[in-house]
């Protein structure tokens, strides 16, 4: 589960912050219905495609992709600040190499090429078994100018790790940072930020470099609509945001300016969004025109506003020095299945949603009843599957990352 500690004036004192899980065990979950949208949206290539497409999914999935992958990161800056202070760098890293870097090569070697093979079956003219696709995935080169996606092929992909994959690498790079930068220097720096934030609206400045990394370098649609460099921005503001408790209420002060002006933003830049991708060539994701720019750098600043948004008022319920506590009986129980099984969920998911939706598009039936059947059946599926076959054993907890 996530741990978080609360330091003020440099005094640290153990406390919970259980909605950090339940964000992020909601935002995997979210990902079924997310990933379940792209079977049917117009634009995106997904591996298993309905004959009929509809451009609503865009709109839907543009409400979820602005902050939920984002919060991911931020949250996972949040538990490594106070894991590095329960380790040493070297500690840290050896632990994030194997609670991340094992599920992600068991699950390559495993389950992460099945939505490519479907993908190519989808061909009527495509037979070729599984067995025989296998080798052709792992026929792979290193292209360390892909970085962390170094190894590359025609048909291979981390697919949706791709997040793993990401956060490995942030957390292998923030522990030799965290090792050679100097303690005096972080201390200045993390007061003088602390001491800015307390003017109104000061911390929504921080979506300023996000904005900027969004208009200039573009947004990577097979990650969620961000660019790969600004979630290593939101992982680091997490870790920045863990250090003081000024910062945690300045986002609670905030985060009802940071909801209106995020709402905003978005509503402005969703239309443009829309319109640059109907132009004839045109991609609003990558174009360097005056419009592209402009709404990349409107839901740049729209995703940070919305993260200080959510964490503020989620936060807002407890007074600034309080301590939440866990939910009793069943409760506690549920909360802590739920925490514990966000990284299997998130892995076994998207597989089982693109096997599912392969029989599901053949169906004579409209986009609604089949979109809501490959929710409910993937939604039943990988909740089964983590808990028949991951949770039981320790071999399968290890392999799936979970403590214990």
């Amino acid at each position: 589960m996530t741990t978080v500690r609360i330091e003020t004036a440099g005094t640290a004192r153990p406390g919970r912050r259980p909605e950090l899980d339940a964000i992020r065990t909601l935002v995997v979950v979210g990902l079924v219905f997310f990933h379940s949208a792209l079977v049917f949206d117009t634009r995106d290539d997904y591996y298993v495609k309905n004959a009929e497409t509809t451009e609503a999914t865009t709109i839907a999935a543009g409400l979820g992709v602005v902050w939920a992958m984002p919060m991911l990161f931020l949250i996972a800056g949040l538990g490594s600040w106070h894991s590095l202070r329960r380790r040493d760098p070297a500690g840290f890293a050896a632990e994030r190499l194997l609670r991340l870097g094992m599920p992600l090569v068991f699950a390559t070697l495993t389950i992460i090429p099945v939505p490519q093979w479907l993908r190519l079956r989808a061909d009527p003219d495509y037979h070729e078994s599984y067995l025989r696709f296998l080798p052709r995935f792992f026929d792979v080169r290193l292209d360390v100018a892909e970085f962390p996606f170094v190894v590359q092929g025609e048909h291979f992909e981390a697919g949706h790790l791709w997040f793993v994959v990401m956060l490995l690498a942030f957390a292998l790079l923030l522990a030799p940072l965290v090792r050679w930068f100097p303690r005096d220097l972080g201390r200045r720096i993390r007061d003088r930020l602390a001491t800015t934030v307390r003017r109104r609206g000061a911390v929504l400045l921080a979506g300023v470099p996000i904005a900027m990394i969004s208009a200039l370098l573009g947004l990577e649609e097979a990650y969620a609509g961000w660019n790969r460099w600004a979630y290593l921005l939101f992982f680091l503001y997490g870790f920045v945001l863990a250090a003081d408790e000024r910062f945690r209420a300045a986002m609670r002060r905030d985060a009802v300016p940071a909801a209106v002006l995020g709402l905003v933003l978005f509503l402005i830049g969703m239309p443009g969004f829309l319109v640059a991708g109907n132009i004839p060539g045109g991609d609003p994701f990558t174009d360097l025109t005056a419009l592209s720019i402009g709404v990349r750098t409107l839901y740049g600043m729209a995703g940070w506003c919305w993260l200080v948004a959510i964490l503020g008022l989620l936060d807002r319920r407890s007074a600034p020095a309080a301590v939440r506590s866990t939910p009793d009986g069943r409760g506690r129980r549920l909360y802590g299945y739920l925490a514990t099984a966000a990284l299997p969920l998130y892995v076994l998911h998207q597989p089982i949603v693109v096997g599912v939706a392969y029989g599901v598009v053949r169906w004579d039936a409209p986009i609604v009843v089949k979109y809501l059947v490959i929710v409910a059946a993937s939604l039943v599926l990988t909740v089964a599957a983590y808990d028949l076959l991951v949770r039981r054993t320790r071999v399968t907890r290890f392999l799936f990352g979970m403590r214990g």
